[in-house]
């Protein structure tokens, strides 16, 4: 009897043994299980963060690449319109330098015939002149010296001034105690200004 009773306690603390083992081993299982799923979590947090961090440089490399493409752009349009706006001045300052050589050339032709024009007038008697032939010539006379000042055309005062030699050309020298030092006594022939340039100068007497 006691060896019967032996045998079953031994029995009993077999499978109780065996029960613990198995609840162990089902722990176990579980916590491996876990931590396996813990380190799986883990490892694909990283991954997006890896990924997120990847994206951000990327984004941040095409907002680079895109500034400075911005900024190559907008240094060449600037570059271009400063270019322009230098031609375009250039142009104007041409355009005007050949208007007023145009210009000069053509006052210098219109000059000899108002010269003309004024000996002419200067030789006829009072007697002629109210004859309506000379008349009409003053009349052209006048409106021919007319359109000249019109356009920037002024004869240059020379007869009682200083001499200059910016507008007069001193073709003779003279005495006169009744004037001062280098004076203008006599003009020979009109010089003409056109707007600030002289177009011809003043032929001249000089005196003292």
């Amino acid at each position: 009897m006691a060896n019967i009773k032996n045998e079953a306690k031994t029995e009993q603390n077999l499978d109780e043994n065996m029960a613990g083992s198995d609840v162990n081993a089902t722990e176990n299982a579980a916590t491996e299980e876990a931590g396996e799923t813990e380190a799986k979590a883990e490892a694909e947090a990283g991954t997006t963060d890896t990924e997120e961090t990847s994206e951000d440089a990327q984004v941040s490399e095409k907002k680079d690449k895109k500034d400075i493409l911005i900024e190559e752009l907008n240094d060449k349009y600037m570059r271009t319109f400063a270019e322009f706006d230098n031609f375009r001045k250039r142009t104007e300052k041409e355009k005007a330098a050949m208007f007023e050589v145009g210009a000069k050339s053509i006052i210098e032709k219109i000059l000899p015939i108002v010269d003309s024009f004024e000996r002419g007038l200067a030789t006829l008697t009072e007697e002629e002149k109210s004859q309506p032939f000379a008349d009409g010539m003053d009349k052209v006379y006048k409106q021919m010296v007319k359109a000249l000042e019109e356009a920037g055309v002024t004869p240059i005062e020379a007869v009682g001034k200083e001499f200059d030699p910016n507008l007069h050309n001193a073709v003779m020298h003279g005495e006169d105690d009744s004037m001062g030092e280098n004076i203008v006594a006599e003009e020979y022939q009109k010089g003409y200004m056109y707007r600030e340039t002289v177009v011809r100068y003043s032929m001249v007497k000089v005196v003292n």
